[in-house]
């Protein structure tokens, strides 16, 4: 069983600390976003600025980003290789949407909701040790393709953990209109459900088209090598896509409607984050299968 001591004395440290306390002080941040954040609206209703909330959760982003890097060394890549570094990219992916795309919504909220999501998943990546492996075996070969391949499929997570959180500010919205009454003191600082049906398809839209690119990649690999990746993980990411590319479709027909079109996309999501197990799987089994081999082969 891996242990905290395990892990702690294979992390590379950088400017004096480990990968993993860089992660822990973005959390911390994250946290504070978040608290800080949810205080302004619920108790002094004021409109959670979106300069200060904004400026902390960029603080947090670079933090992890320190972090993630630090682990990337040992791999001399992006650090994919196992479950805590899936999550950790996952949620590495969704503040990098929020910083950089998140202003052209205008939805004062949205840094409160990333930065909870931030924290949750950080803080569960970190408590959970055996997500994490002392293990610093390099995964993609020298293909950068492939390591492309993974990067750009994490991201698209990343987009759609930001496109549930915006589907949950739907339903909130939503509900308190049907109610007529103040839904948790969030409704002053909910933008309309018309902005928020909107935001949501660009957000699909946006995944889809990254996981699509994602896929297109893996595929030129899968062609030539159909034993490089398991059925399981293959099965799994093509499931995500596929369901992702017919909600899509159902709400651009307009045969699904904006109150189901975000359901589906919460629910789709929580589905998704279980096929990270299967690719942390893969990736296990591909480090026992000695990958750098496998596809110095291909590329030969």
């Amino acid at each position: 069983m891996v242990t905290i001591a395990d892990v702690a004395s294979q992390s590379p440290s950088l400017f004096g600390l480990a990968d993993r306390q860089w992660i822990w002080l973005a959390t911390v941040v994250f946290a504070s976003s978040f608290v800080l954040g949810t205080y302004s609206a619920l108790k002094l209703r004021r409109k959670t600025g979106r300069p200060y909330i904004l400026s902390l959760v960029s603080f947090g982003w670079i933090l992890q980003t320190i972090g993630l890097y630090a682990r990337g060394l040992q791999y001399g890549g992006c650090p994919l290789a196992n479950q805590f570094e899936l999550v950790q990219f996952m949620v590495w992916s969704a503040i990098a949407i929020y910083i950089f795309v998140g202003p052209a919504f205008r939805v004062s909220l949205l840094g409160v909701f990333t930065s909870g999501f931030a924290c949750l998943f950080s803080i569960l990546s970190l408590v959970f040790t055996h997500w994490d492996s002392p293990s610093r075996e390099p995964i993609f070969g020298d293909s950068p393709w492939i390591e492309t391949h993974a990067a750009l499929a994490l991201f698209s997570y990343g987009v759609f953990g930001v496109l549930t959180l915006t589907s949950a500010m739907y339903l909130l919205q939503s509900r308190s209109l049907k109610k007529k009454k103040v839904v948790g003191g969030l409704f002053p600082f909910l933008p309309s459900i018309v902005e928020l049906n909107s935001i949501n398809q660009r957000l699909l839209s946006m995944g889809v088209i990254i996981l699509t690119v994602s896929l297109g990649i893996g595929y030129q690999y899968f062609a030539q090598d159909h034993s490089s990746v398991i059925a399981i993980k293959l099965t799994s990411t093509l499931l995500v896509w596929v369901a992702y590319g017919i909600t899509l479709f159902l709400r651009l027909r307009h045969i699904l409607s904006s109150k189901r079109f975000s359901w589906v996309c919460i629910v789709i999501f929580l589905a998704a984050l279980l096929s990270l197990a299967a690719v942390n799987r893969n990736q296990s089994e591909a480090q026992s299968a000695s990958w750098p081999d496998r596809y110095d082969s291909i590329a030969s």
